[in-house]
């Protein structure tokens, strides 16, 4: 089994093969976007570029490094992403990478399609000593190393980790010739700002509506999505549910939950004096930073549609108002990458909606 293939980000890609072309790819990128718009399967499609012998507009496939880094198995390509935090407070790194090996082959086995991890796994200490001991080795086979490291906000930072974090920044501070390290996050506030400092950030927009379609016409793709109970069943209304992010059709019940927060914001902007501060005691606390995010997400699509039904209807007024109202929101999208607190948040937004749609 391989990966399903990345569909869109073509500008992204075109802008990133230029970057290897000239020698000018930085050696640690960051990239952030919404959940599920493919920032990992993106950082992968790269990772599998820079290792493949004679790539084109993508990877050959037909080499022996992408024979080996199609389904993940090359020695030089590593994905990192968060897992339970291990029973052994100071695990073995073998006992590690096999978990990892483990993770990653079962990941690939479904194509690359999977939920989000769960809120209590993270990126612990014992993966960042992995990390920096596997870096400091010299290429197994290709000419570089590279390390995807997904999620990358989920770094848990713990007490008597001081020599491996401190490693781990002088490996993104003094980057080795032969390594690039791609980071991803859905929460870049979230991410300790020694790491964000050392990183070049590249944005991942959602995909367009023929890449979505596109992406559902996969194989792999219909078989993963054809037992969900959750989902619409069919490829028009998938195509609206996912809004540009394709990983919100493996979110299970994630994105129908922040779906049903932003209609009950939607309710409470006509709703009684103290409905504002309601919304806002029921969202998750500061520690859940990422679901709130996806309210956001839920939101924003909520208020395209109404500006979307507004302006068939004729309603130039409601359409305008609701096209103001995204820009609202997505301006509260800034302040959560800043750590505000998602309940003054939601008690300031709910009152600037307020003020543009009643």
């Amino acid at each position: 089994m391989a990966l399903v293939p990345l569909f869109g980000h073509s500008d992204l890609r075109a802008r990133l093969r230029d970057m290897v072309a000239r020698g000018a790819l930085p050696s640690t990128l960051l990239l952030q976007g919404l959940p599920g718009v493919g920032k990992q399967r993106l950082a992968l499609w790269l990772g599998q570029y820079l290792i493949c012998e004679s790539p084109g507009e993508d990877p050959c496939r037909v080499c022996g490094q992408c024979r080996l880094s199609r389904d993940l198995r090359h020695p030089d390509l590593h994905w990192v992403f968060p897992r339970p935090r291990p029973r052994d407070t100071d695990p073995d790194l073998d006992d590690v990478r096999a978990d990892f090996q483990e993770a990653v082959a079962e990941r690939v086995e479904n194509g690359g399609l999977y939920e989000p991890p769960s809120g209590s796994d993270g990126i612990f200490v014992a993966t960042i000593r992995m990390i920096v001991h596997q870096a400091v080795l010299s290429p197994s086979m290709a000419r570089r190393k590279v390390f995807v490291i997904g999620d990358a906000e989920r770094m848990v930072p713990q007490e008597g980790s001081e020599q491996a974090a401190n490693a781990f920044l002088k490996l993104l501070e003094e980057p080795l010739a032969d390594t690039t390290i791609i980071l991803t996050s859905s929460e870049p506030g979230a991410l300790l700002p020694t790491v964000r400092s050392r990183a070049i950030t590249l944005r991942i927009a959602p995909i367009g509506k023929d890449d979505m379609r596109a992406f559902l016409a996969d194989e792999q793709v219909q078989e993963a999505v054809a037992t969900s109970d959750s989902l619409p069943s069919g490829v028009a209304e998938r195509v609206v549910y996912a809004a540009g992010a394709p990983g919100r059709l493996f979110s299970g019940d994630a994105w129908r939950a922040a779906a049903e927060s932003a209609r009950r914001i939607m309710d409470s902007i006509a709703g009684k004096r103290g409905a504002p501060y309601e919304a806002a005691w029921s969202q998750a606390s500061t520690r859940a930073r990422g679901s709130f995010a996806e309210i956001l997400d839920a939101l924003t699509v909520a208020l395209h549609d109404r500006a979307r039904l507004a302006t068939r209807s004729g309603a130039e007024r409601e359409a305008l108002a609701a096209s103001r109202a995204v820009e609202i929101v997505e301006s509260a999208k800034e302040q959560v990458a800043h750590n505000v607190s998602p309940q003054l948040l939601t008690v300031n937004l709910i009152r600037d909606l307020q003020d543009v749609l009643s």
